[in-house]
């Protein structure tokens, strides 16, 4: 069975518009009618960030256990135990920055979207995602060569595939292979999709799979199959980046034959295929 999620723009998953119809009084009072509005909107903005916030926090927490597990195990190889040390250290780095982003929207700096290579993003996250991936776990990285830049958040990415690992990892309880892969492809044969080129971010995995009932509701925000140890915000969270990305996000899946979240985002128009 597959999922398509539809495309949609960015303000379909923003707070409220801004309260508009204002009295024509004092100019002073409506601005701080409007002052005030705007406040509102951004804590309720925040109360949505918050909640993802606290899931993401707990991921990168997880990861740094993992790397500070490994390091003791292999005490006896200071080579290696350095190189988990480091890992964890990564895990710490970008839990601070994670914090940093939380406080800067509250301060009313919003995410910065810039024009990033979805490889080197990869590149830059494997061993924090091998960690996540867990030891009996392996994660294969297959990076397109033709992939172009796209504009994204690097946080709201990084938390996104890591999401997606941790699911896999989770459908795989006996362990595994999780596949990351990337590529240019033209007019996938979506409903919906109404540009030519969009780079493709697949993530896959061998586990268990989804039944025709979960995979209804697996976008639904506190869904989860995880019982008290999910929280049902990861997936939600993939979905409104890739959506506020201008893209549109596809998920097969059948019991017993593992799971593939495809992300498309839209390329630059000067990109094309080779």
């Amino acid at each position: 069975m597959s999922v398509e999620t539809s495309l949609k723009s960015s303000s379909e998953h923003e707070a409220p518009d801004r309260v508009r119809d204002l009295p024509t009084v004092d100019s002073e009072e409506a601005a701080a009618e409007e002052a005030s509005a705007s406040a509102i909107q951004r804590m309720i903005a925040l109360g949505q960030m918050s909640s993802g916030f606290v899931h993401d926090f707990r991921n990168i927490l997880a990861v740094i256990s993992a790397g500070l597990s490994l390091a003791r195990r292999h005490e006896s190889d200071p080579v290696a135990s350095n190189g988990f040390l480091a890992g964890a250290q990564e895990g710490v780095d970008r839990g601070l920055k994670m914090a940093t982003r939380l406080l800067d929207f509250t301060s009313g700096h919003d995410c910065e979207v810039h024009a990033e290579n979805v490889n080197d993003a990869l590149r830059q996250s494997e061993a924090l995602l091998r960690y996540a991936a867990g030891a009996d776990t392996r994660l294969i990285l297959q990076l397109g060569s033709n992939v172009p830049d796209f504009d994204f958040d690097r946080p709201q990415f990084n938390a996104a595939i890591m999401n997606l690992v941790i699911n896999a990892r989770d459908a795989m309880p006996d362990g595994g292979v999780i596949q990351i892969s990337t590529d240019l492809v033209t007019q996938p044969a979506f409903t919906g999709v109404n540009l030519e080129a969009y780079v493709q971010i697949r993530v896959q995995d061998d586990g268990t799979g989804m039944s025709a009932s979960v995979m209804r509701r697996i976008i639904d925000p506190f869904f989860t199959t995880k019982a008290e140890t999910g929280t049902g915000l990861g997936l939600p969270q993939v979905d409104a980046f890739v959506k506020q990305a201008g893209g549109f996000m596809r998920i097969d899946s059948a019991i017993g034959a593992g799971s593939v979240f495809d992300l498309f985002f839209p390329a630059r128009a000067s990109a094309t295929p080779q």
